[in-house]
């Protein structure tokens, strides 16, 4: 292994979550020296894998990685990873759904499969699901993809418009962005026929923070849906821990550190004006300097709250008003076996959803967003084992769920069964009295559940956000993908020189799930920054 430099790093990168690490890890391998700061007691961010209960890894936060096994980030670090020991494992399902009755229905990682196992459920909406990622994955995938994998701002964005401008025309061209603009809502009751089909994909919506009457939600929905269907639900064999361990091996075996236990305090600048750089930041009463440039993993509110308090005043008010979503909460099962499903197939599932019907989920979503705990909330049931056996000792399962309808201050409970706490703030008694809830959930369509259980371990939103500070009021997402904060606007309209990933400051940049393209742990912003400070021909970009 590479010993590191104890001169000042070319680049400061402030965080350690995945954005972080893939930029990290692509700048040291262009022969950029590196340093890492992560205010917690370790590398990861939102990836975390902990012992539980004796036997069971549980990935706390985290655990699918379908947009980073699809991503050029991947791409590009891939035989490095392959080489540290990182290997991803699939089996044959993706997702599914369970109604309260039980009822369902799983899906394998094939298009034409789901097309036939959803007309066999319900007539005529296998045929649409298959239309529907025809054109995702056909007529609109250059524009689509292109859209959400370049800088917003760069040359290539401008030759991609040109393109399909050719293509389709003026007119084609607004019709893709209406479409893109739609609600899940107006979207499936015009396509789809079936209440089941309806229920099945409007859960993903939820995964970008939004709800099925939103706007862009008709486009994430059927994308999110269909990208899962035909790319799967990888995880990391052994836990995701295993991809943090990756990538900062990576870093370190190309001269890079990484340090804990360093919370930034201040980002360095000397000069006026449009001469002002970014010289270092300032952690735990030390100095650290770079000399090319300083990357940043947090919200906005963090980075012209805290690091970079003296911005211009119009920056400083659009990151005061960026908008945080939902609180999310994970509830953590650990089985001494499978569960017993009503309906057995989805025993093989990655991942299912548990709700009524789409109804269902904007009722939920409604619920906490006018403070009150949803009386049915959406729940993503995640089984890791299913993929991947040895996290749990043998015949052990493990239940990975979550809930992305709750409030961040409960002002009541849409069920009438839960007093709230007099100040609104999520308590321990709290939590556990709502997972319990949820448990009763999940015992109606998996009956014997709790002579199974082992153990259980619950985090509220605020569990969540004392974990990572970049999930303010336990928004997983790190901001609502509603469009005044998705694409060329995340995280907000730009202004004095902060537009995309960059700031005021031309050699200080901003990453991570509340920038473009947003969140699911893809390494997006990572890798966009990262071929802007060390193209794949050596020259620096800044």
């Amino acid at each position: 292994m590479t010993q590191p430099s104890t001169a000042d790093p070319q680049i400061i990168v402030v965080g350690s979550g995945m954005n972080s690490l893939v930029c990290a890890a692509l700048l040291a391998q262009r022969g950029k020296s590196v340093l890492v700061l992560e205010r917690n007691d370790r590398l990861g961010g939102c990836i975390r894998t902990e012992e539980l209960f004796p036997g069971y890894r549980h990935d706390v936060l985290s655990s699918w990685y379908p947009l980073f096994v699809g991503s050029p980030a991947y791409a590009a670090l891939k035989p490095a990873l392959q080489a540290a020991g990182l290997e991803f494992a699939q089996c044959g399902y993706t997702t599914g759904l369970v109604r309260p009755d039980g009822s369902g229905v799983a899906l394998k990682q094939d298009i034409e499969d789901s097309v036939r196992r959803l007309d066999a459920w319900a007539p005529g909406d296998g045929q649409a699901f298959g239309a529907m990622a025809q054109r995702l994955f056909g007529q609109d995938a250059a524009l689509t993809f292109g859209l959400l994998g370049q800088n917003p701002y760069g040359a290539g964005m401008l030759k991609l418009l040109f393109k399909e401008w050719r293509r389709r025309g003026l007119d084609g061209l607004l019709g893709f962005a209406a479409d893109s603009l739609e609600s899940f809502r107006r979207w499936s009751e015009r396509e789809l026929q079936s209440d089941g089909v309806r229920a099945l994909i409007a859960p993903w919506v939820l995964h970008t923070g939004l709800g099925p009457d939103d706007a862009c939600s008709a486009l994430i929905g059927k994308l999110t849906f269909a990208a899962v269907v035909a790319g799967g639900m990888p995880v990391v064999k052994g836990g995701s821990q295993g991809v943090v361990d990756a990538l900062a091996k990576v870093i370190e075996q190309h001269g890079g550190r990484l340090l804990t236990h360093t919370t930034v305090e201040r980002v360095l600048t000397q000069g006026e004006g449009r001469r002002r750089r970014a010289v270092g930041v300032r952690a735990g009463g030390r100095e650290f300097r770079a000399t090319e440039a300083v990357v940043c993993n947090v919200v906005p509110g963090q980075l012209y709250g805290t690091l970079l308090p003296d911005a211009p005043e119009p920056v400083r008010q659009r990151a005061a008003g960026y908008r945080h979503g939902r609180g999310g909460m994970q509830i953590h099962f650990a089985l001494n076996a499978p569960p017993d499903w009503r309906t057995p197939e989805l025993r093989h599932v990655p991942l299912v959803h548990l709700t009524d019907s789409m109804e269902q989920v904007c009722a939920s979503v409604t619920e906490a967003n006018n403070g009150l705990l949803p009386a049915r909330p959406t729940l993503a049931i995640g089984q890791p084992t299913a993929v991947d056996p040895s996290r749990a000792p043998d015949g052990g399962w493990i239940l990975w769920v979550q809930m992305q309808e709750l409030p961040v201050r409960i002002k009541g409970d849409a069920a009438g069964l839960i007093a709230p706490p007099a100040d609104g703030r999520w308590t321990e008694a709290l939590r556990e009295v709502m997972a319990d809830r949820v448990q009763a959930r999940l015992e109606e369509v998996m009956p014997g559940l709790a002579s199974r259980i082992v153990g259980r371990r619950s985090y509220s939103p605020a569990d969540l956000e004392s974990l990572n500070c970049n999930l303010v009021g336990g928004d997983p997402y790190a901001g609502v993908c509603s469009p005044d904060q998705f694409f060329w606007l995340r995280p907000f309209a730009g202004g004095h020189g902060a537009r995309g990933h960059r700031t005021p400051l031309r050699n200080l940049f901003h990453i991570g799930a509340a920038t473009h393209p947003g969140p699911g742990l893809g390494g997006g912003s990572g890798y966009l920054v990262a071929q802007h400070l060390a193209p794949r021909g050596g020259r620096s970009g800044t």
